[in-house]
C-alpha cells in the first residue's frame, strides 16, 4: 500500500484514477479547489476509509509542502490544471495560476519533502498546430498555440529540471480530448446542452470538418496506473490516444441520436477551428507506448459512443 496524492482528484479523469487507485488497495488523498472538481464524483467511494479529501489550492506552495509533509505521501498523481481551453482563451491568467502554478507547487512541495515518484497530466496541445506533421514525443520546435498548451509545456520544463536536480522519477502521459462518464464540459457536453435549449438548430463552432482523437477515460487511467508502476530515474514522456479520429459534425449526428432528435439544422459559424488557439487536428505517433504493448480498448467513435450511452439524459 501506498500514501498517494491526486492533485485535481475530485475531477473528471482525477475521480475515476482514484476509483482505479483505491480499487488497488491504495490510500488516496484527493487534492481539489472544486472549481472544476465535483465532491458528488467521489460520492461513490465515500465509505471507503483509504480515501480523503481535502479542499485546497494546490497553487498554494507552503500549504501545500506542508500537507505533504503531513500525510508523508509517497507518490504524486498531478492532474490538477484548468480544463476549459475556451474560457482561459479569455483569461490567460486562469492557465498561469491553475495550470502552471500549481505544477511549480507540486515540484517545490515535493523538493521540500524529499518525494520522488511523479505522474504528469500533458497534453497535445504542446506540439501546437503542425497539421500534416507526425507527432513524435521528440519531436523539435514545440509551439503551443493556446495559454493551455504554453502552461503545459512551460510545466514540462519545470519538471524537466526538478527531475535532474532532485533525481525524481516522473512519468509524463501526453493525450489528446478525454471523455467518458462524469465529463462536465467539451463539444458533447456544449451540443447536449445547446439541443436540450433549442432540439430544432444546433450552433456548431468552425465548418464541422475539425477531426480529432478522443480517447476513453477508462482506457487513460488504467494505463496511468499501469505505466506509473514502471517508472525509472528521469522523465519519460508518451504520447498516448487512439488511431482514429472523429469530426465534429459527426459527433453532433451521435448527440442528436442519442437524444432521439431528427432534421435538426446545423447553423455553423465557419473557419476550420473553433475557437482562436483550437488545434482542428493532429498526427498523433502512437508507436512509442505501442511498443510496450498497450492498446486502448475503444476507438475514437467507440469512445464518444460509450460517453453518451453512460450519460442519463
Amino acid at each position: 500500500m501506498e500514501n498517494i496524492l491526486i492533485t485535481g482528484g475530485a475531477g473528471f479523469i482525477g475521480s475515476h484514477l482514484t476509483g482505479k487507485l483505491l480499487k488497488e488497495g491504495n490510500r488516496v488523498i484527493c487534492v481539489d479547489n472544486f472549481e472544476l472538481g465535483r465532491k458528488e464524483n467521489l460520492a461513490m467511494y465515500s465509505d471507503n476509509s483509504n480515501l480523503e479529501i481535502i479542499e485546497l489550492d494546490v497553487s498554494e506552495v507552503d500549504k501545500f509542502s506542508d500537507l505533504l509533509a503531513e500525510k508523508k505521501i509517497d507518490r504524486i498523481y498531478h492532474l490538477a490544471a484548468n480544463s476549459d481551453i475556451q474560457k482561459s482563451a479569455r483569461m490567460p491568467g486562469v492557465d498561469f495560476k491553475n495550470t502552471f502554478s500549481t505544477t511549480y507547487s507540486v515540484l517545490e512541495g515535493m523538493r521540500r519533502n524529499g518525494i520522488k515518484k511523479l505522474f504528469f497530466a500533458s497534453t497535445s496541445a504542446v506540439y501546437g498546430d503542425k497539421a500534416g506533421v507526425n507527432l513524435t514525443e521528440n519531436i523539435g520546435s514545440l509551439s503551443p498555440i493556446s495559454y493551455y498548451g504554453g502552461a503545459k509545456l512551460a510545466s514540462e520544463a519545470f519538471i524537466s529540471s526538478y527531475a535532474y536536480m532532485n533525481e525524481m522519477e516522473v512519468l509524463i502521459f501526453r493525450f489528446p480530448n478525454v471523455i467518458g462518464p462524469n465529463l462536465t464540459h467539451g463539444v458533447i457536453f456544449d451540443f447536449i446542452k445547446k439541443l436540450q435549449n433549442n432540439p430544432k438548430e444546433l450552433e456548431i463552432l468552425g465548418d464541422g470538418t475539425q477531426c480529432k482523437p478522443y480517447l476513453y477515460v477508462l482506457d487513460l487511467v488504467n494505463a496511468i496506473v499501469e505505466y506509473s508502476h514502471r517508472q525509472k530515474r528521469g522523465v519519460e514522456i508518451y504520447n498516448i490516444g487512439v488511431e482514429t479520429a472523429t469530426t465534429v459534425t459527426e459527433i453532433a449526428d451521435m448527440v442528436c441520436k442519442k437524444l432521439g432528435l431528427k432534421d435538426v439544422k446545423y447553423n455553423y459559424t465557419g473557419g476550420n477551428v473553433g475557437w482562436k488557439g483550437d488545434v482542428p487536428a493532429f498526427q498523433y505517433d502512437l508507436s512509442k507506448i505501442y511498443a510496450t504493448g498497450w492498446k486502448p480498448a475503444h476507438n475514437s467513435n467507440q469512445s464518444v459512443q460509450a460517453t453518451l450511452d453512460s450519460l442519463e439524459l
